[in-house]
C-alpha cells in the first residue's frame, strides 16, 4: 500500500489507521505471529501503527500489551496471560527515560562506570531471563540523547555528561547483540535524529499521555520496528530495477551524448549521481541483485554504464533491458529470468509516470517516490528495504551466483537432450542432518522461499535451533555445485515424525536458483533413507496453495504420492508407503 511507504503522512495514517487495516486484512496469505509489546512508557498507539505496517508486509500480528511500565516485571516475574500467548517476538520499548540513574558532577569515574555496568546488567539479566523463557525473538530499543545538554558540547566527551552515559550504555547494547542470536536493536537513537530530536522529545505528549516521543513521530518508530520484524520473516526486497537517463547519471544519454552526461566530481550537478551509484553499488555485499531498466538503445545504455566517472559498470548488473519496449513488460521479463516475484524488487526511475504504471501493472512492486536527486538516497534507505537481521555468506556470492545461472541457460541452449544437459553440470549435493554452521542460512530460506515452498510455514532462527535440537524431526539441507559454481545451501526440508512410524512434512523449500535441476528428486531419495533408518513406514505430504507456489501444486504426484484428501481452498494431503520398495529417482547428481 502505497500510503504505507516512506515518505508517509504520519497524522493521516493516525487518523485513517482503522480504514487502512481493514484494507489491509483482506490481503491473501498473511503468516500469523504472535508479537508481545513490553514497555516501560505508553505504547497503545504504537502497537496500532506496527499493526497497519506488519500487515502491509503480509504479517497479521496479535499482541500481548504490558501494562504502563510494567515492562521489566512482566520479563522477570512473568504473568500468566504473557506465559500462555507463547510469543514469537518480543519487543521491549524503553527510552532514556527508563535509565534509573545518571551520574552527577559529584560522581567520580568509579562511580560512574559502577552505575553504567548496573544499569547494563539490569537489561541483560532481563533479555536472559525472555531468552530462557521463551527462546525466542527480541528487539529492544537503544536510547535516544536526552533533550538538553547540561555541559553543552562537551556533555558528548565528559564521563558526568548525559550524552556520554547514553552513549557508552548504548555501545554496550550493541556488545550484547553482537554476540547473541536472535537479538536485534531498533535504533531510536537514529530515527529520533532523523525526525528531529526536539520534537521527538515533546514533553507534552508524555506530561500528558505519559509517551516518550511525541505522537505524530510514532509512525516512523512503528515503521522501523516492522522493517526488522519483515527482515526476519523473509519479506524483504531482493533486488533493484533501476532507469538509468536521469537517475543513474543526469541527462539523456541518446540525445546529450556520453561526454556530456553529468556525473563525477567534475560537473556541478554530477557528484550526486555518483554518490547515488555508490550507494547502490554497496547493496551488492548484501546480495541484492542489480539490473537496468531503460528506453534507450542498447548501445548508448552500455556506453553510459562505462563512463569513466561512473562507479556502476556493466558487468555490475544481472540482466540489462535497454529496448524501447514498456517498463512494466521489461520488469516482468526480468522476474521471469531471475525466476524471482515481481513482488521482490524496488522499481527505481526519475519518472512519475513510469513509476505508476508499473505499480499499476504488476503486484507488490516497490516503486519509491523519488523527486531531486539529492533525495535518492534517503527515500530508498528511509523505506528499509533490504534491512538486515540475518545475513550469510550465500548473500556475498549472490550476484556471482545469478551470473552463473546465466552461463547454464547459455549452455543449456547447445544440448537436444535435457538430461544431457544435467550431466553435462557434473553437479555434486551434500545433503545432511542440520549442522550449526547453516542454521542462519536455513531460517534465512525458509522466510526468503516463495515459489518452491509447498506448506508456506515461516522459520525464525530460534524455531530452526529448536527443530535442530529435536530427535522427533528429520531434518536435511542439502547444497549443490556444479562446473560454474557453488550454489550453497539451497533446499531444504522438515519432517516431524508422529506415532512412531509416520513422516508428516512440515517444510519443503527449494532455491528458485537451482529449478529444474533435479535436486528434488536427491533430496527425496535421501528423506526417504533417513526415514527407513528410522522404522518409518508412511511420509504425508501437505500442499498450501499461495498466489506464488502454483508452480509446486502437483511436486508430491510427480514423486510418487497418492493423493489422500484436498479441501476446497485446494490444500491437499498426500501420503507414500515406503515400507514398499522405493526406487531412486535422482541420475544426474552425485550425492555425497
Amino acid at each position: 500500500m502505497k500510503e504505507l511507504e516512506y515518505p508517509f503522512d504520519a497524522n493521516n495514517l493516525l487518523k485513517n489507521k482503522k480504514k487502512i487495516k481493514r484494507q489491509l486484512l483482506e490481503k491473501p496469505g498473511l503468516i500469523e505471529k504472535n508479537i508481545a509489546i513490553l514497555g516501560g512508557s505508553t505504547t497503545s498507539e504504537i502497537k496500532n501503527m506496527l499493526e497497519i505496517f506488519l500487515l502491509n508486509y503480509g504479517i497479521k500480528p496479535t499482541f500481548y500489551e504490558s501494562e504502563y511500565n510494567k515492562y521489566y516485571e512482566d520479563a522477570m516475574f512473568g504473568n500468566e496471560e504473557l506465559d500462555s500467548f507463547k510469543p514469537d517476538i518480543i519487543y521491549i520499548h524503553t527510552t532514556n527515560r527508563n535509565i534509573i540513574n545518571y551520574p552527577s558532577m559529584y560522581d567520580d569515574e568509579n562511580t560512574i562506570m559502577e552505575m553504567l555496568n548496573a544499569e547494563y546488567e539490569k537489561f541483560k539479566k532481563m533479555w536472559d531471563k525472555l531468552f530462557e523463557k521463551f527462546d525466542c525473538t527480541i528487539i529492544q530499543n537503544n536510547f535516544e540523547y536526552p533533550y538538553y545538554r547540561l555541559l553543552g558540547n562537551k556533555d558528548a566527551s565528559d564521563i558526568h555528561g548525559k550524552i556520554n552515559f547514553i552513549t557508552r550504555l548504548n555501545q554496550k547494547f550493541y556488545d550484547y547483540a553482537n554476540s547473541t542470536k536472535n537479538f536485534f536493536i531498533n535504533d531510536i537513537n537514529y530515527i529520533s535524529a532523523c525526525y528531529g530530536l526536539d520534537k521527538w522529545s515533546n514533553q507534552f505528549y508524555y506530561h500528558m499521555y505519559k509517551y516518550a516521543l511525541e505522537v505524530p513521530a510514532i509512525p516512523y518508530l512503528s515503521f522501523n520496528i516492522a522493517n526488522i520484524i519483515k527482515s526476519i520473516y523473509g519479506k524483504n526486497k531482493k533486488a533493484f530495477v533501476l532507469d538509468l537517463d536521469n537517475t543513474l547519471w543526469g541527462g539523456i544519454v541518446g540525445d546529450d551524448g556520453v561526454e556530456n552526461l553529468k556525473i563525477g566530481p567534475e560537473v556541478p550537478s554530477g557528484q550526486v549521481y555518483s554518490e547515488f551509484q555508490n550507494y547502490l553499488k554497496e547493496h551488492k555485499s548484501l546480495g541484492v541483485i542489480l539490473n537496468v531498466n531503460s528506453k534507450n538503445e542498447y548501445e548508448n545504455a552500455i556506453a553510459g554504464l562505462n563512463h569513466e566517472a561512473g562507479t556502476l559498470k556493466p558487468d555490475d548488473f544481472i540482466i540489462i533491458k535497454a529496448n524501447w519496449n514498456p517498463k512494466n513488460l521489461n520488469t516482468k521479463d526480468i522476474a521471469e529470468e531471475l525466476n524471482l516475484g515481481a513482488d521482490s524488487f524496488v522499481f527505481v526511475d526519475d519518472n512519475p509516470a513510469e513509476r505508476k504504471i508499473v505499480e499499476n501493472y504488476i503486484d507488490g512492486i516497490s516503486a519509491p517516490e523519488i523527486d531531486v536527486p539529492e533525495n535518492y538516497i534517503r527515500i530508498i534507505d528511509h523505506n528499509g528495504y533490504f534491512e538486515v537481521t540475518n545475513f550469510s555468506k550465500e548473500d556475498l556470492k549472490k550476484s556471482e551466483m545469478y551470473k552463473d545461472n546465466a552461463k547454464r541457460s547459455q549452455m543449456m541452449a547447445t544440448f537436444e537432450n535435457y538430461d544431457d544437459y544435467l550431466l553435462s553440470l557434473k553437479m555434486k549435493a551434500e545433503i545432511e542432518d542440520f549442522k550449526p554452521i547453516y542454521l542462519e542460512r536455513i531460517s534465512q530460506l525458509s522466510n526468503k522461499s516463495n515459489q518452491f515452498n509447498l506448506t508456506t510455514k515461516r522459520y525464525s532462527l530460534a524455531d530452526i535451533e529448536e527443530v535442530a535440537n529435536n530427535d522427533n524431526y528429520i531434518k536435511l539441507y542439502g547444497k549443490l555445485e556444479d562446473i560454474f559454481g557453488d550454489n550453497g545451501v539451497i533446499s531444504v526440508v522438515i519432517g516431524n515424525i508422529k506415532n512412531e512410524d509416520e513422516l508428516h512434512i512440515d517444510l519443503w523449500i527449494m532455491s528458485c536458483r537451482v529449478l529444474k535441476r533435479n535436486m528434488e528428486f536427491a533430496m527425496m531419495d535421501k528423506l526417504v533413507e533417513k526415514a527407513k533408518e528410522r522404522n518409518i513406514k508412511t511420509i504425508y505430504g501437505y500442499y498450501y496453495p499461495t498466489l506464488k507456489n502454483k508452480m509446486v501444486n502437483n511436486f508430491y504426484d510427480l514423486q510418487g504420492f497418492e493423493e489422500i484428501s484436498c479441501d476446497e481452498k485446494g490444500n491437499k494431503v498426500y501420503k507414500l508407503d515406503i515400507s514398499k520398495e522405493y526406487t531412486n529417482k535422482n541420475n544426474v547428481i552425485e550425492v555425497n
